[in-house]
């Protein structure tokens, strides 16, 4: 093996670019990209985030948060409410069509899924699942998610 194919982290990059486009293809009948599914997906685990926590947690920089969270909110998906813990910060919370929004999605995950990883068995895509676990957390001295 010569060349880039014999980079892993070029491997996983490319891998990368093709889930995201197979993802932004399901979305696009939304009007909506992964970045901003993964902010609705997030939401839908908490209670209610701070953008700046969704900035930490999701590895966006802040400022793409402001546009992302401007067009969940025009899109009725999300909305800023105040802080019941400090009335001088907002949270960004999943609005009801944001939540039917990702039931209505919930086939597009397993379904870029599939087609991703058709070439291997069951025990193969165990064994990969597992092992992108290990190493989806950040190096040590890398602050970034």
């Amino acid at each position: 093996m010569r060349g880039l194919h014999a980079d892993t982290g070029y491997l996983l990059y490319r891998l990368g670019l093709r889930s995201g486009s197979l993802f932004n293809s399901g979305l696009e009948r939304h009007g909506l990209r992964l970045r901003h599914y993964a902010i609705l997906r997030h939401l839908a685990t908490v209670e209610g985030a701070r953008q700046r926590e969704l900035s930490e947690r999701l590895g966006y920089d802040p400022s793409a948060i402001v546009s992302l969270v401007d067009d969940l909110q025009r899109l009725d998906l999300a909305e800023r409410r105040p802080d019941p813990h400090d009335r001088r910060n907002r949270i960004v919370v999943l609005t009801d069509a944001g939540r039917a929004l990702l039931r209505d999605s919930d086939k597009d995950g397993p379904r870029v899924t599939e087609c991703l990883l058709a070439p291997l068995g069951s025990e193969e895509r165990a064994t990969l699942h597992a092992l992108l676990l290990r190493i989806a957390e950040p190096c040590a001295g890398d602050r970034r998610p």
